[in-house]
């Protein structure tokens, strides 16, 4: 068994006397997708930085592929990609010179920039200044970008912020791509059908504490609410809601009761969302 990608070990941080990141604990094993969700402020970013080597934990440790961070940042560094929902590209530069740019500092040979840019839809554009490109074709830079020395580990911070539909469905394949590659993917997002989709296992943070860590389907079993929603016809032809909670003592007799007695225009499950669940146990929003 290939060992864990990601180990976090009591990690700490402090800004002055705020705890941002409280002795948080948690593993992501090797090619495993693990979403990263909380507010803004609940201490995910500080948590990314320690990880990635910018800070320095002021107790615990973070260890990527077996390496302590703090003690190994650039052995880390060369093995990792890293794409922040802020852009930080060299505008006066077009597409190709950014990527091939970043492909010398990681020392890359036969190296591919056009490739790449038709993987992530900027073909055609390469050559273009990028002070040209919209919000979102930066974005899908940044993604490419963070995949130039085709990392081990990738952290993603909101890779489809601001892209339109295709776009962003498009970056969600790669995603998937590099974990069948062998990548391990650290994701953070605000978006949950996101989050659901692309994630092994979600994490939830508040309060600088992981207050919540397994697989979305264990977690919606163990705070969602599965139930049956049902429109039906009422007496005066207006339609009427109903709503049937699943696997409880009364279930069977209040679905024979919906069927025999009502008249049923449409029917269809429904089960907690992640964001249901997060409110649940922390008592706030994933916006908030």
């Amino acid at each position: 068994m290939a060992p864990d990608a990601i180990v976090a070990e009591n990690l700490t941080y402090l800004y002055g006397d705020l705890v941002a990141v409280d002795r948080v604990t948690f593993n992501i094993a090797d090619s495993e997708i693990l979403g990263f969700l909380g507010p803004n402020g609940a201490g995910k970013t500080t948590t990314v930085k320690m990880l990635t080597g910018q800070l320095r934990p002021k107790a615990g440790k973070a260890l990527l592929l077996g390496m302590d961070v703090a003690k190994n940042i650039e052995k880390v560094q060369g093995d990792i990609g890293v794409c922040f929902e802020s852009t930080n590209l060299y505008e006066q530069m077009s597409a190709i010179e950014n990527l091939n740019l970043f492909a010398r500092l990681f020392g890359m040979r036969n190296f591919d920039a056009n490739d790449l840019l038709k993987r992530v839809g900027l073909g055609g554009r390469e050559k273009d200044r990028v002070e040209s490109y919209s919000k979102g074709m930066k974005q899908r830079l940044m993604v490419a970008r963070s995949l130039v020395n085709q990392p081990k580990v990738l952290f993603l911070d909101e890779p489809t912020a601001g892209l339109d539909p295709n776009s962003a469905e498009s970056i969600r394949n790669i995603i998937l791509e590099e974990r069948e590659r062998g990548a391990t993917v650290f994701l953070t997002t605000h978006d949950m059908m996101e989050a659901d989709k692309l994630s092994d296992r979600v994490a939830f943070m508040n309060q600088g504490k992981i207050v919540a860590l397994d697989t979305p389907h264990n977690l919606k079993q163990q705070y969602g609410k599965r139930a049956l929603k049902a429109e039906v016809s009422g007496n005066d032809g207006q339609l009427e809601n109903r709503e049937i909670i699943m696997d409880a003592p009364e279930t069977s007799a209040a679905l024979q009761k919906l069927f025999t007695e009502e008249k049923v225009v449409t029917i269809h499950s429904e089960e907690a969302s992640l964001e249901d669940i997060f409110i649940q146990i922390t008592g706030r929003g994933l916006q908030g």
